[in-house]
């Protein structure tokens, strides 16, 4: 009976666990590790049906003696051969995750990377300052600066370094099957072209903190544009600035008329986005909800308070204390 059962399962050792599954499996192989001794991880990542049929496999085709350590893409579908096969061919290289915050600018992405040590300083800003080396969605020809394409996200790259084309093409790859290619139809109807929803949705990033109110901002702007009023966006005018948050290099920009990116005291969109949107205010640029209201402003906690007039919004600013 025993030499029965065995006989079947060595007949079925060559079977994957389920040819149609293909989804791959990241299965590491630790130093030192021997074939037979990998067989309850095996079975664990649903890779072979126990450690007896793997065992028998093993001692059957005399394999395992080229096993290397690392981690190693399988899957179902492969048969034990298949799977052995792949362990003993180089391994894929260790990654790790990089989330780049929503509405940073190319500066601050370098600098990220750079601090992880995965790029030399300045290499990634450099090649977005290049966008005649990517392939770019449709409609955005002729840019000077990828600013505004980057999707902001969190993205598993190669821990021994980071090819900086390779991972600025992904994050416009992305924006393309995220946001351009789902919303094309409204795109091309709603009067704006692709990269001025771009501009305004990464003025909504970092003008409203929250998500829910930036249909209503992105209604604001939208309507002083189409009106030809000034924007007044303060964010605009941190552009340019190595530190964001350097306030007094802010105020001297405030009140600088040559500064293009300044829309207190210039009309219309400022010249490039000013950093890279996430795909909620990518969404309310495109959707803005329309209101009554001309002006806005942020309390002490970051609420939204619309104004409907300027006198309104000056009502405003003295109840919130915001100058």
């Amino acid at each position: 009976m025993l030499l029965w059962w065995l006989a079947g399962c060595i007949g079925a050792i060559d079977q994957p666990m389920d040819p149609s599954n293909t989804n791959p499996v990241v299965f590491e192989v630790p130093k030192g590790s021997s074939a037979g001794g990998l067989g309850p991880a095996l079975m664990d990542a649903g890779l072979i049906p126990d450690e007896l049929t793997w065992k028998l496999y093993l001692k059957r085709d005399k394999a395992g003696g080229c096993l290397k350590a690392g981690n190693f893409e399988l899957s179902p579908a492969m048969t034990m051969a298949e799977l052995m096969e792949t362990m003993c061919k180089a391994p894929i290289a260790d990654e790790v995750q990089v989330t780049f915050v929503e509405g940073w600018r190319m500066r601050e992405i370098d600098a990220e990377l750079s601090r992880l040590g995965l790029i030399e300083a300045g290499t990634y800003w450099a090649a977005a300052k290049d966008p005649g080396r990517f392939t770019l969605p449709a409609g955005l020809e002729g840019l000077t600066s990828l600013e505004g394409l980057l999707l902001p996200e969190s993205y598993s790259v190669p821990a021994d370094g980071v090819d900086v084309e390779v991972l600025i093409q992904r994050q416009i790859d992305l924006l393309d099957s995220r946001f351009v290619q789902p919303n094309q139809a409204a795109i091309d109807a709603s009067g704006r072209s692709l990269y001025e929803l771009l501009i305004v949705a990464s003025m909504l990033e970092r003008e409203e903190p929250r998500p829910s109110n930036r249909p209503v901002v992105a209604g604001v702007m939208w309507k002083r544009l189409d009106n030809q009023w000034n924007l007044g966006i303060d964010a605009t005018s941190r552009y340019t600035l190595a530190d964001w948050n350097d306030r007094k290099a802010f105020l001297r920009q405030l009140r600088d008329p040559a500064d293009v990116y300044n829309t207190r005291l210039r009309g219309g969109l400022p010249p490039t986005p000013i950093g890279n949107a996430s795909i909620e205010s990518l969404n309310a640029a495109l959707s803005p909800e329309g209101s009554e209201y001309w002006y806005y402003l942020h309390d002490s906690e970051g609420n939204l308070h619309p104004g409907r007039s300027l006198a309104e919004h000056n009502a405003l600013k003295r109840k919130y204390n915001v100058y």
